[in-house]
């Protein structure tokens, strides 16, 4: 099977079910692991698909995801003949039934099954003590935060925090008053989507504690689930400290 991968954090979920020699294309931000990155060849972004590019490669599979590509390269794809899967990924039940699948499709259940064990374990381990409230930046220019029914806001929760904008649908645009109204007394800000960097930190360290994080911790649903579950937790209990 030749395996076309249009998301970064799918791309290297493949990769560690040991079907790395099925890859034949990814997206120039699947750069993890490095290995992968120096030996696939990259077609576009994932917004920006080269799409004549990955139909010449004959793939007998393109992954793609609803939020991280667009429907109408998905079309195009499809058009030309390829089999797309759409994931869809809004929770940490979603991410381990996705895991599951391509375990099955790859003929690695045993590895899959192992992982999915590890991340529901770590995911159902929750701190005693009281969730501290946290604001997760989504991007900078306007200002946009974490809502519910995204992976974003499952990985917070599993790590212990109470997110601020909780019931608050997707990726809200904020004041810098409505989140001051919110009391967080945490705010990340990971380094994508928006690149946020040191420069930012005043403006929200005035508001609350202020971390700059690895933005994979957030928004990268796979092998690396359930460190980043741990070290989210380790960012939040030192707020709670």
């Amino acid at each position: 099977m030749r395996i076309v991968s249009l998301v970064p954090s799918l791309t290297e979920l493949v990769w560690w079910l040991g079907a790395g020699p099925r890859l034949v294309g990814r997206t120039v931000y699947c750069t993890e692991p490095a290995e992968m990155a120096a030996a696939v060849p990259a077609f576009g972004g994932t917004k920006t698909p080269d799409i004549e590019g990955i139909a010449t490669l004959r793939p007998d599979l393109v992954i793609a995801n609803r939020e991280e590509n667009r429907r109408e390269d998905v079309e195009a794809l499809e058009s030309r003949g390829l089999r797309v899967l759409v994931t869809n990924i809004e929770s940490i039940e979603d991410a381990t039934a996705v895991i599951a699948d391509l375990g099955a499709l790859l003929g690695a259940e045993d590895r899959a099954a192992n992982l999915v064990g590890r991340i529901r374990e770590c995911a159902a381990t929750r701190p005693a003590a009281g969730r501290p409230r946290v604001f997760a930046a989504v991007w900078g220019k306007p200002l946009m935060g974490l809502g519910s029914g995204t992976f974003g806001h499952a990985m917070l929760t599993a790590a212990g925090a109470a997110n601020v904008l909780e019931g608050v649908p997707r990726y809200p645009l904020v004041t810098f008053e409505a989140l001051r109204a919110a009391e967080p007394e945490l705010i990340l800000l990971p380094d994508e989507p928006y690149r946020f960097r040191e420069r930012h930190l005043p403006t929200f360290a005035a508001i609350a504690p202020t971390r700059l994080i690895d933005g994979k911790l957030l928004w990268w649903y796979g092998p690396r689930i359930p460190e980043s579950i741990r070290t989210l937790r380790g960012v939040i209990d030192e707020a709670r400290a």
